[in-house]
C-alpha cells in the first residue's frame, strides 16, 4: 500500500524542465568587429578662421575604435620602451617621444590614404608606425641597426618611410614646412589629387620660413595642410612666452584655420577629411591640434621644471586619448575591460619581440660611413691630416 502510495506521489508531482543550455553570446562573446556606423560628438567645438567648421557630429565604427585604441596602444607601448632603452644607452644622441599626442598621428591618418604625404619634424616615431612602420625597424633605427628604416644612419629624429609617402621627421626647427611645401607643389603640378599634411609644433610657429612658405603655398593653391602640433610648451617656454598671439590657427592671415581638440582621435580623423577636401579645391589650410605631451621635450628634459607634476597628472585624468576611446568602447559594449586588458598584454609582447629582434641585428659596416652623402662613382679620395696618405676612395 505504501509503495502504491509513492507511485502515485510521483506521478502527480510536476515535471521539472531541463535548464537551457549556456547563452553563447555571453559566454562566448568577441571583440566586435562590426562595421556598422554610429555617430558620435566631438568633445568640444571647432574654431575656426576665415571658414566655416566642420560638423562635430563624426561616424565611427566598433572596428575603426577599436583599431584606434590597439594603434595608440601600440604608440604608447613603444614610446615607453623607447624610454628604457635610451636610459640603458642603447639609444644614444637625441630621442623625442610622442605619448600623450597617439591621437593627432592616428586620427590624421584615418582621415587620409597612403597616397598623401605626411612631413613632420623630429618628434616622428608614431607618425612612422601610423604610416604602416614596423616597430622592429623603428627600434633598429633608434639602436643604429643596419635594418632600420633609415638603415641606421638617422636615428630618433630621422625616421623615413618613401613608399608610404612620409617623408621623415627632420631634426632642424621649422625647415621642414618649405619642404612640405615642395612636396605639395609636385602634387599639384603632376595632377596627383593628392595633399600633404606638413606637421610642425608650436616652438615653430615663429619661424620665418614658414611664413614665406605659406604665402607661396597660397598664391599657388596648393593641397597643403600646415598642422601645429601645440603642446603648449616649446622645449622649456610655454606658449604665452614665446608668442604674442597663441592662437596658432589663426596666423594663417589670408590662409584660414580651424583650431581642434588634438586629444580626441575622432575630431582630428573629422578635422583632416574636411581639410584634405578643402585644399584639393582652394589651396593652404592651417590645422592648430591642441595636444599634450607626457614626457619632456627630449630624454634630457625631466619636464618638471616648467611645469607642474599636477599639471601634467590633470590632463592624463581628463583629457588622454586613449582613455576617451576606451570609455567609448566600453559605454557601447564593443568590448569588455578584460578584453581590452588583454589586448595591451599582447601589445606588449608584441613591443618585447620587437626590441629583441632589433637588438639582435648588427650595426651598420665601416664602408657605409660615406654611402648617401657623395655621388657614387666619382672617385673621390680621402687623405689623412698630413694630406700624403690616401686614406680611402669614397664609392
Amino acid at each position: 500500500m505504501a509503495a502504491a502510495i509513492l507511485r502515485r506521489a510521483a506521478a502527480a508531482a510536476p515535471r521539472v524542465a531541463p535548464l537551457p543550455p549556456p547563452l553563447p553570446s555571453i559566454l562566448t562573446r568577441t571583440v566586435s568587429d562590426s562595421t556598422a556606423p554610429i555617430t558620435v560628438e566631438t568633445s568640444v567645438p571647432f574654431n575656426s578662421h576665415l571658414i566655416d567648421p566642420p560638423s562635430r557630429s563624426t561616424t565611427t565604427s566598433a572596428a575603426e575604435l577599436l583599431t584606434f585604441y590597439r594603434t595608440m596602444s601600440l604608440m604608447r607601448r613603444f614610446e615607453i620602451a623607447a624610454d628604457s632603452l635610451y636610459k640603458s644607452k642603447l639609444i644614444r644622441g637625441f630621442c623625442h617621444l610622442y605619448d600623450g599626442q597617439e591621437a593627432v598621428a592616428v586620427g590624421m591618418e584615418a582621415a587620409i590614404t597612403r597616397a598623401d604625404a605626411i612631413i613632420t619634424a623630429y618628434r616622428d616615431h608614431c607618425a612612422y608606425l601610423a604610416r604602416g612602420g614596423d616597430p622592429v625597424s623603428a627600434f633598429a633605427e633608434l639602436m643604429g641597426r643596419r635594418e632600420g628604416c633609415s638603415r641606421g644612419k638617422g636615428g630618433s629624429m630621422h625616421f623615413y618611410k618613401r613608399d608610404a609617402n612620409f617623408f621623415g621627421g627632420h631634426g632642424i626647427v621649422g625647415a621642414q614646412v618649405p619642404l612640405g611645401c615642395g612636396i605639395a607643389f609636385a602634387q599639384r603640378y603632376r595632377k596627383e589629387g593628392t595633399v600633404t599634411f606638413d606637421l610642425y609644433g608650436d616652438g615653430a610657429a615663429n619661424q620665418g620660413q614658414l611664413f614665406e612658405a605659406l604665402n607661396m603655398a597660397a598664391l599657388w593653391k596648393l593641397p597643403v595642410i600646415l598642422v601645429c602640433e601645440n603642446n603648449h610648451y616649446g622645449m622649456g617656454t610655454a606658449e604665452w612666452k614665446a608668442s604674442k598671439s597663441p592662437a596658432y590657427y589663426k596666423r594663417g592671415d589670408y590662409v584660414p584655420g580651424l583650431k581642434v581638440d588634438g586629444m580626441d582621435v575622432l575630431a582630428v580623423k573629422q578635422a583632416c577629411k574636411f581639410a584634405k577636401d578643402h585644399v584639393l579645391e582652394n589651396g593652404p589650410i592651417i590645422l592648430e591640434m591642441d595636444t599634450y605631451r607626457y614626457h619632456g621635450h627630449s630624454m634630457s628634459d625631466p619636464g618638471s621644471t616648467y611645469r607642474t607634476r599636477d599639471e601634467i597628472a590633470g590632463i592624463r585624468q581628463e583629457r588622454d586619448p586613449i582613455e576617451r576611446v576606451r570609455k567609448l568602447i566600453l559605454s557601447h559594449d564593443f568590448a569588455t575591460a578584460q578584453e581590452l586588458k588583454d589586448m595591451e598584454k599582447d601589445i606588449r609582447k608584441q613591443v618585447d619581440a620587437a626590441i629583441a629582434k632589433a637588438k639582435e641585428i648588427p650595426m651598420p659596416d665601416a664602408s657605409e660611413l660615406f654611402t648617401n652623402v657623395y655621388v657614387n662613382d666619382c672617385g673621390l679620395e680621402s687623405f689623412g691630416v698630413d694630406r700624403k696618405v690616401v686614406r680611402t676612395v669614397l664609392p
